[in-house]
């Protein structure tokens, strides 16, 4: 799929490969036009920053010192965390005025249908009663 016009790409959690790191960016930046992709890493996505780095740089950007100096991963380790990426709490990037009106419209529309099976069920109980007094 190609998303005409996007110039920016933000990653909110380290991809685990340089493969995937490329697919997520390769959104931004297309056909010529330039491009921006920021991602964010944390303490524990260190070992996987370096091939990421790599990339980047081959692409004739420039990369921090810090990370180019950063340990080689071990195929041992790279292989564990293919299998079992790095846990991560949940982020919402609703506002909370948005997530309570969301709840309060919730609320209304399961009281609503239980008012409307309410109504249902009185009105198949009162034919009943009117087909079994005939």
């Amino acid at each position: 799929i190609d998303f005409k016009g996007v110039n920016m790409v933000i990653n909110y959690d380290l991809p685990t490969s340089a493969v995937e790191y490329i697919h997520r960016i390769g959104r931004t930046g297309r056909a010529g036009h330039r491009g921006k992709a920021v991602t964010f890493f944390t303490e524990d996505d260190k070992p996987l920053l370096r091939s990421i780095a790599n990339v980047i740089q081959r692409a004739g950007c420039p990369v921090p010192d810090y990370i180019k100096h950063l340990p080689r991963l071990q195929s041992k380790q790279k292989k564990k965390l293919i299998k079992k990426p790095l846990t991560r709490e949940s982020i919402c990037t609703t506002p909370k005025c948005f997530l309570k009106k969301g709840k309060r419209k919730m609320k209304t529309t399961k009281e609503n249908t239980k008012e409307k099976k309410k109504v249902k069920e009185d009105k198949k109980g009162s034919k009943l009663q009117t087909a079994s007094d005939s």
